[in-house]
């Protein structure tokens, strides 16, 4: 069964320095689970510390709010909807100008999951996901931008999206193998289905987390778009449908979520084949 719970029903944990963690998904919630997911907030002036291990790997989503991180003598701007992966050994402060919230998320033993990357760690690197490639569906009008790939970003322990699903739009029923998935839903709102019988109404601050090989597929709702960003742990994680004429393919628009020029071009590629996006 799908775990299905809001942010609000998680009590934030105070660490100081104007610092508080809600701890989303731990081996406590999730037994054997790849990773660790928590909600930071950061009161203005406050600052988090941001410290990996050697072995570890993390990535931030801000939410909202702004700050700047202060890394090897460097202060990087960073606001809303900005992504940042933090490579092993990374060390820096958060610096909070304006209550940021984000998503944060980190890897233990991450040579597990991508023996490659002792020898060839990734730079820490900042985007927003605003300016990425926005591709649409082939079958209907949900929207997709990459925000973690092993082409972004040279590693295979993890990889990210953001998904935009109209009113009304859905996908078809699907399952993964490999490796871990799980939702955070920003904006709007919609229905998720698991199993035979599961059926979860989303709103914004919500965290479903699917078990490996459960199926489910997704439906936005009747008002504004369901805009949500999931992460798979590793990237390889494969998507299996249960009917494979339905299979998503996607199509570039060459536009970003602005309206703009993106940063890059992606070619047409079927969902199930993603190591060059």
């Amino acid at each position: 069964m799908a775990i299905h719970f809001n942010q609000r029903e998680v009590a934030p944990v105070p660490e100081g320095n104007g610092v508080a963690r809600q701890p989303l998904l731990n081996a406590a919630r999730v037994p054997g689970i790849l990773f660790q997911a928590d909600r930071l907030t950061v009161a203005p002036g406050g600052r988090a510390a941001l410290s990996i291990g050697a072995n570890e790997l993390a990535w931030f989503q801000m939410i909202d709010g702004a700050a700047t991180l202060h890394t090897a003598g460097h202060d990087v701007p960073v606001g809303a909807n900005h992504i940042g992966l933090l490579p092993p050994g990374f060390a820096g402060t958060l610096v909070s100008e304006a209550d940021a919230t984000l998503l944060y998320a980190l890897v233990p033993n991450v040579d597990a999951l991508d023996p490659t990357i002792r020898g060839n760690p990734p730079p820490f690197r900042l985007i927003d996901w605003r300016d990425e490639p926005v591709l649409r569906s082939e079958h209907d009008a949900r929207k997709r931008i990459y925000i973690v790939t092993p082409k972004m970003f040279g590693i295979r322990a993890i990889r990210g999206e953001m998904i935009i699903y109209p009113p009304g739009t859905e996908c078809p029923v699907h399952h993964h193998r490999g490796g871990a998935h799980f939702m955070f839903f920003l904006a709007g709102r919609g229905t998720c289905y698991a199993g035979a019988d599961q059926v979860m109404a989303t709103q914004p601050g919500d965290v479903i987390y699917y078990q490996d090989l459960e199926p489910h597929w997704v439906k936005g709702g009747d008002d504004g778009d369901m805009i949500f960003s999931e992460f798979f742990v590793p990237s390889a994680v494969a998507t299996e449908w249960a009917d494979p004429s339905k299979i998503c393919t996607w199509i570039p628009t060459g536009i970003n979520y602005r309206g703009g020029a993106p940063t890059r071009m992606i070619e047409k590629h079927a969902h199930s084949h993603l190591a060059d996006v």
